[in-house]
């Protein structure tokens, strides 16, 4: 019987260019276990994802920040530190980066959210100033309270489900994954994972992107039979 899957969203079941690999939603459906989409984006993204895919819509979504699981939701952290972060970058004459709509930073609740286009050091300086860190998922930089992170929400999930942390399985990409591979009781890294990932990973795969989440799944039912 398969373990219990926490898996990214963002350079771990799309392509190279951030779009979903189609292969992968039947997988996701017919796991035989609960699957949790761990993701550092907001909340109604990743509960699109498990609507579409048809599965349960079990979520941790923005770095650890929010989870949703049998119609509750759980909070592990709030915006405000990050708008304060937001005023004082913007009042310095830099600019979040997604335009006037912002659909990047719409919906979301417990950080912040700017494009990598941005200067990095100024951000990260700003955001220690008000207590804050900064993690670079490759697709943005997330200005987030320090203790907050995927692994730390994955007990508060796993348990509404009625499982350990370590009972999952984790597959990722990014430096926001590092704690979620430390919390399950394995973990995979694709292909095109940083450095960091890679290093905490149990196992990193040759294959990239979603190309490297189906040979991930293929080793986790290998360890299955």
């Amino acid at each position: 019987m398969v373990a219990p899957l926490a898996v990214d969203i963002d350079g771990t079941l799309s392509r190279e260019d951030r779009s979903i690999d189609s292969r992968v939603m039947d997988v996701l459906r017919e796991w035989d276990a609960p699957v949790v989409i761990a993701t550092g984006k907001a909340l109604p993204y990743p509960i699109a994802l498990c609507q579409f895919v048809g599965i349960e819509e079990c979520v941790v979504a923005e770095n650890g920040g929010v989870a949703y699981v049998d119609d509750e939701l759980f909070y592990f952290g709030d915006r405000e530190g990050a708008d304060a972060v937001a005023r004082e970058f913007r009042a310095a004459g830099y600019d979040i980066g997604w335009g006037e709509s912002d659909l990047v930073n719409r919906w979301r609740e417990t950080e912040l959210a700017v494009s990598r286009e941005q200067p990095l050091d100024v951000l990260t300086e700003i955001a220690e100033r008000h207590g804050l860190s900064v993690v670079d998922t490759e697709f943005a930089y997330h200005v987030k309270e320090t203790q907050m992170n995927k692994g730390a929400a994955l007990p508060t999930v796993a348990g509404e489900l009625g499982y350990e942390p370590t009972d999952f399985v984790a597959v990722g990409d990014s430096a926001n994954d590092v704690e979620l591979f430390e919390a399950a009781g394995r973990s995979y890294a694709v292909a095109n994972a940083v450095d960091a990932a890679k290093a905490a990973a149990d196992v990193v795969v040759e294959e990239t992107y979603a190309d490297g989440f189906l040979a991930a799944v293929e080793r986790i039912r290998e360890r299955a039979a």
